[in-house]
């Protein structure tokens, strides 16, 4: 089925290897709409953690995320602000506390089952590149491009290290390298969206490529695909 606006570029792959700063060059050279699915769960976290809410409780989670406003808008310089119940939490969101909860937060159906309905509304119309966990198997199965990228432990660390310390966040790397340890065992393991590749994705290894060279990579591939 040839979507109005384009086709659909899914990312997704291990915290730290580049997801977000790929997609969002992508979306941008491409004209495309970016959709960061993962700032929709980090919202939702951030909402339970202010107001005391057991992020263990399914059920509470689940319910919590059927009541919470999430938009996800688009800026002229090719960049996403997000939205919470009408608050702009962009830069909040993007804490190691966060990133902890929102690991946790995304392990509950009733939670992805409440985001997925938004989540393949944003696709069906096409020209976006989506990146997050499970958008190439559940939310755009149907992807005409799937890109899963990875990089080595280390160097995922180095890089989460030094964004958190350009945002002002001062924190050791060898927390940092066992906080990823553990998030990726954490999300390789769950029972409910675990990490993935699709079978018909493309892995790219990041670890000892430039920025330019991954989003060029990416790039050829959705031109291909868009003349199709």
């Amino acid at each position: 089925m040839k979507r109005p606006n384009g086709i659909v570029i899914a990312i997704d792959g291990p915290a730290g290897s580049g997801k977000s700063t790929v997609a969002k060059l992508v979306a941008k050279r491409l004209g495309y709409l970016y959709v960061d699915t993962g700032a929709m769960y980090r919202a939702v976290a951030l909402k339970a953690l202010r107001l005391g809410i057991e992020i263990h409780d399914e059920v509470v989670m689940s319910h919590l995320a059927q009541m919470t406003d999430i938009v996800l808008q688009p800026q002229n310089d090719g960049s996403v602000r997000v939205f919470l119940d009408g608050e702009d939490v962009t830069e909040v969101i993007r804490t190691p506390e966060i990133s902890e909860a929102s690991s946790i937060v995304s392990s509950h159906q009733g939670v992805r089952e409440a985001l997925k309905a938004k989540q393949k509304l944003l696709a069906e119309q096409g020209g976006v590149v989506m990146e997050g966990r499970d958008v190439q198997t559940v939310i755009v199965p149907d992807a005409e491009v799937k890109i899963f990228l990875t990089a080595s432990l280390e160097e995922r660390a180095k890089r989460r290290w030094l964004e958190l310390r350009y945002r002002g966040v001062e924190i050791a790397y060898e927390q940092v390298l066992q906080e990823l340890k553990e998030r990726d065992e954490r999300d390789s393991n769950r029972l409910i969206a675990p990490l993935r590749k699709a079978p018909d994705a493309i892995e790219i290894d990041t670890t000892d490529m430039t920025i330019d060279e991954v989003v060029n990579k990416i790039f050829k591939l959705a031109k291909q695909k868009q003349t199709c």
